[in-house]
């Protein structure tokens, strides 16, 4: 006797606030998915790559920063000025690179 294949997908059943069930039945709707069930997993995929995006950045420059200050905190500090001014062209920056998308 063939073993039958795993399943790889389980069925949950969900409840949404009335908005965000008619997002979902209008991105069927306009055919920029085929199901439900499409949209879900494609929000869960931008969810999860949104929470490796901020991970990354906790382990790549929050926590090298944090060290740096711990090990030098007088010397790797900014002033409320300075890192106010970095912070304002950091943004200044983001929005032009999402604006150009």
């Amino acid at each position: 006797m063939k073993a039958l294949p795993m399943r790889t997908t389980q069925s949950l059943s969900i409840t949404l606030p009335h908005e965000m069930a008619q997002m979902v039945k209008s991105k069927v709707a306009s055919g920029e998915y085929a199901t439900e069930s499409e949209v879900i997993r494609d929000g869960l995929r931008t969810l999860a790559a949104r929470d490796a995006a901020v991970e990354k950045w906790l382990i790549e420059e929050v926590a090298p920063t944090y060290d740096a200050v711990m090990a030098d905190p007088i010397g790797t500090t900014l002033s409320a000025d300075e890192a106010h001014a970095r912070l304002q062209a950091h943004m200044g920056k983001a929005v032009k690179e999402a604006a150009g998308k």
